[in-house]
């Protein structure tokens, strides 16, 4: 076999580095540089900063290696299943023997077209004050119920349902299902967001925390979706689709794709979440942040109402310190006073106790009940005063009477035990007189 008919005609004998470096320069001359469009597989990032992956289609496969310059200036992150077109030079490495593509340039395939229209879709609605920072609102600190807009079989849903369970199981959630990818899916998002509204709209004309029609008030709506190429995610950049969103009676969060991935969606909603757990996350403050909060403000509250009885129960010690010795009346009105005050206080107390195990009790009416429980106990002592004052002996001596005293400061109240010559004291309203007795006078 390796004896030629013609010795003349002998065959060249390769070294393998010679062979493959003789196909690396044929492929140089005849393809380079080459375009290939194909979905990417087995992508990997070296610690050098290397990429390594394989393009491949129905036909065919072929390894791929795009070094760190080139990688440093991609605009996305490549992903399994993803389909690219890539710019390089086809060759031969050397050491396995493999044909490889060396790739200087990657986008998404059809990126270039797509991205021009999302470009030109938003400056239009931009120019038209869609995205204005104005008319975003900010989000319900403890929303009665949360609208959903996703695919039912999507990923993003069950790691939204997964983050409100987990932070705010008690609030109502509603789904309504749209198709999120696909020529139907603008259509379909916008009917779902045309339920939400009248359901929000309907919560927002009914008495609060009354359902309709067996539904929950909404007071926000997540519109989410996992992530994808620009072309998974191209319903959210539908123009009806983004003046949809802007139409929201109620707060919207958009929590559409990954971080680095934006759509028009994104703009026109009240808040831009970077992923749908995220976008759940905004709006569900943790129960426990608000049980806190909650035993904060009774806390505060058993504070305030204490230190309104102790100044009381101090205003009627003074009262009292005035009025000198008190009548037997105003002793029963002080001991009713007192049994009064700490009758308020266990009541407060008990209040103040079952609310610090309902977590609804932030929207409860109990700070204006208390103010008029405490008015109403304001004008119960003012009413008390007024009747202690009216047995004041001050009140007595202003009227032109007067109370006797012997030398000993015994009160005089009987002419009888008098004598002639016995000193005594006269106290008036306004100060007192020593008087002599002149001659005792029984009536």
């Amino acid at each position: 076999m390796f004896e030629p008919e013609n010795p003349g005609l002998a065959r060249p004998v390769w070294q393998v580095g010679a062979l493959c470096r003789a196909i690396a320069d044929a492929l140089q001359a005849r393809f380079n540089p080459v375009a290939v469009r194909g979905e990417i597989t087995g992508f990997s990032r070296a610690a050098s900063g290397h990429c390594y992956f394989t393009l491949k289609d129905r036909d065919g496969q072929i390894r791929c290696a795009m070094f760190r310059r080139a990688a440093q200036q991609l605009d996305f992150s490549p992903r399994d299943g993803e389909l690219v077109e890539v710019v390089g030079k086809l060759g031969v490495y050397e050491a396995r023997g493999d044909l490889q593509l060396i790739v200087e340039d990657m986008r998404r395939a059809g990126q270039g077209a797509l991205f021009e229209e999302f470009l030109r879709l938003k400056a239009k609605l931009e120019a038209e004050g869609l995205f204005d920072g104005a008319r975003k609102r900010p989000l319900a600190a403890l929303p009665r119920g949360i609208g959903i807009v996703t695919s039912p079989g999507a990923a993003a849903l069950h790691d939204v349902v997964t983050a409100l369970r987990r932070r705010v199981p008690h609030i109502p959630v509603v789904l309504v299902p749209a198709l999120v990818q696909g020529a139907q899916a603008p259509a379909s998002i916008c009917e779902a967001l045309s339920k939400l509204y009248l359901l929000a709209q309907q919560g927002r004309a009914a008495e609060p925390d009354l359902a309709v029609d067996g539904a929950p008030s909404i007071d926000a709506i997540l519109l989410v979706r996992g992530g994808g190429s620009i072309e998974d995610l191209w319903a959210f950049n539908d123009e009806r689709v983004a003046r949809m969103v802007v139409q929201s009676p109620v707060p919207l969060i958009s929590g559409v794709g990954h971080e680095t991935d934006f759509t028009i969606a994104d703009f026109c909603a009240d808040l831009r979440a970077p992923t749908p757990t995220a976008a759940a996350e905004l709006v569900a403050q943790p129960r426990e942040v608000w049980l806190g909060v909650l035993q904060l403000l009774a806390d505060r509250l058993a504070d305030g109402v204490q230190r309104q009885i102790d100044q009381r129960l101090q205003r009627l010690d003074m009262a009292a310190q005035r009025l000198g010795r008190p009548s037997g009346l105003a002793a029963r009105q002080q001991l009713q006073l007192a049994r009064l005050a700490q009758r308020m206080r266990h009541a407060v107390l008990l209040k103040l106790q079952r609310l610090a195990h309902d977590q609804q009790a932030l929207q409860a009416d109990l700070p204006r009940k208390l103010a008029q429980g405490l008015q109403r106990q304001d004008q119960r002592l003012e009413q008390l005063a007024l009747r202690l004052s009216l047995l004041n002996p001050q009140r007595v001596l202003e009227r032109g009477y007067a109370v006797l005293t012997d030398d000993r400061g015994r009160t005089v109240a009987d002419a009888a035990g008098l004598r002639t010559g016995d000193a005594l004291r006269a106290t008036l309203a306004h100060g007192q007189v020593d008087l002599t007795v002149a001659q005792p006078r029984l009536l």
